[in-house]
C-alpha cells in the first residue's frame, strides 16, 4: 500500500514505462484529473467537468471533490481518493485540486 498527494497542474509529460505499477496509478490519476471531459473521443465521459467555472468557490470545492472521488474510482480501482483539498482562493480564478490517494497493487 502507498500513499501518493497528486497535484493537478498541467502534465508533467507521460511515462510509457513507468518503473513502478504505483507510479503508473498515479500517472493514471494525474491524467485523469488534467483531462476535459468531452476530449477523448472514444470516452466522453473519461475526464472533469470543466462546466463549473463560473460557479462560486465554496460551490467549485463541493462539486469538484465529488467528482473527484467518483471519476478516480471509476477509471482507476487500484487508487482510493482519502483526501480532496484545494490551492488558491479563486480570486485569480485558479483553483488547483490537491489529490491524496492510496494506492492499492
Amino acid at each position: 500500500m502507498t500513499i501518493a498527494e497528486i497535484i493537478a497542474t498541467g502534465s508533467p509529460g507521460i511515462t510509457f514505462a513507468p518503473r513502478s505499477e504505483a507510479e503508473e496509478v498515479i500517472q493514471n490519476v494525474r491524467t485523469i484529473l488534467t483531462t476535459r471531459r468531452g476530449s477523448v473521443p472514444l470516452d466522453r465521459d473519461f475526464g472533469m467537468n470543466t462546466s463549473i467555472v463560473d460557479q462560486p468557490v465554496n460551490r467549485i470545492h463541493a462539486i469538484l471533490t465529488t467528482e473527484i472521488i467518483e471519476t478516480v474510482e471509476r477509471y482507476e480501482p487500484r487508487a482510493e481518493v482519502v483526501s480532496v483539498d484545494f490551492t488558491g482562493d479563486g480570486e485569480d480564478g485558479i483553483i488547483v485540486p490537491r489529490v491524496k490517494v492510496v494506492i492499492h497493487v
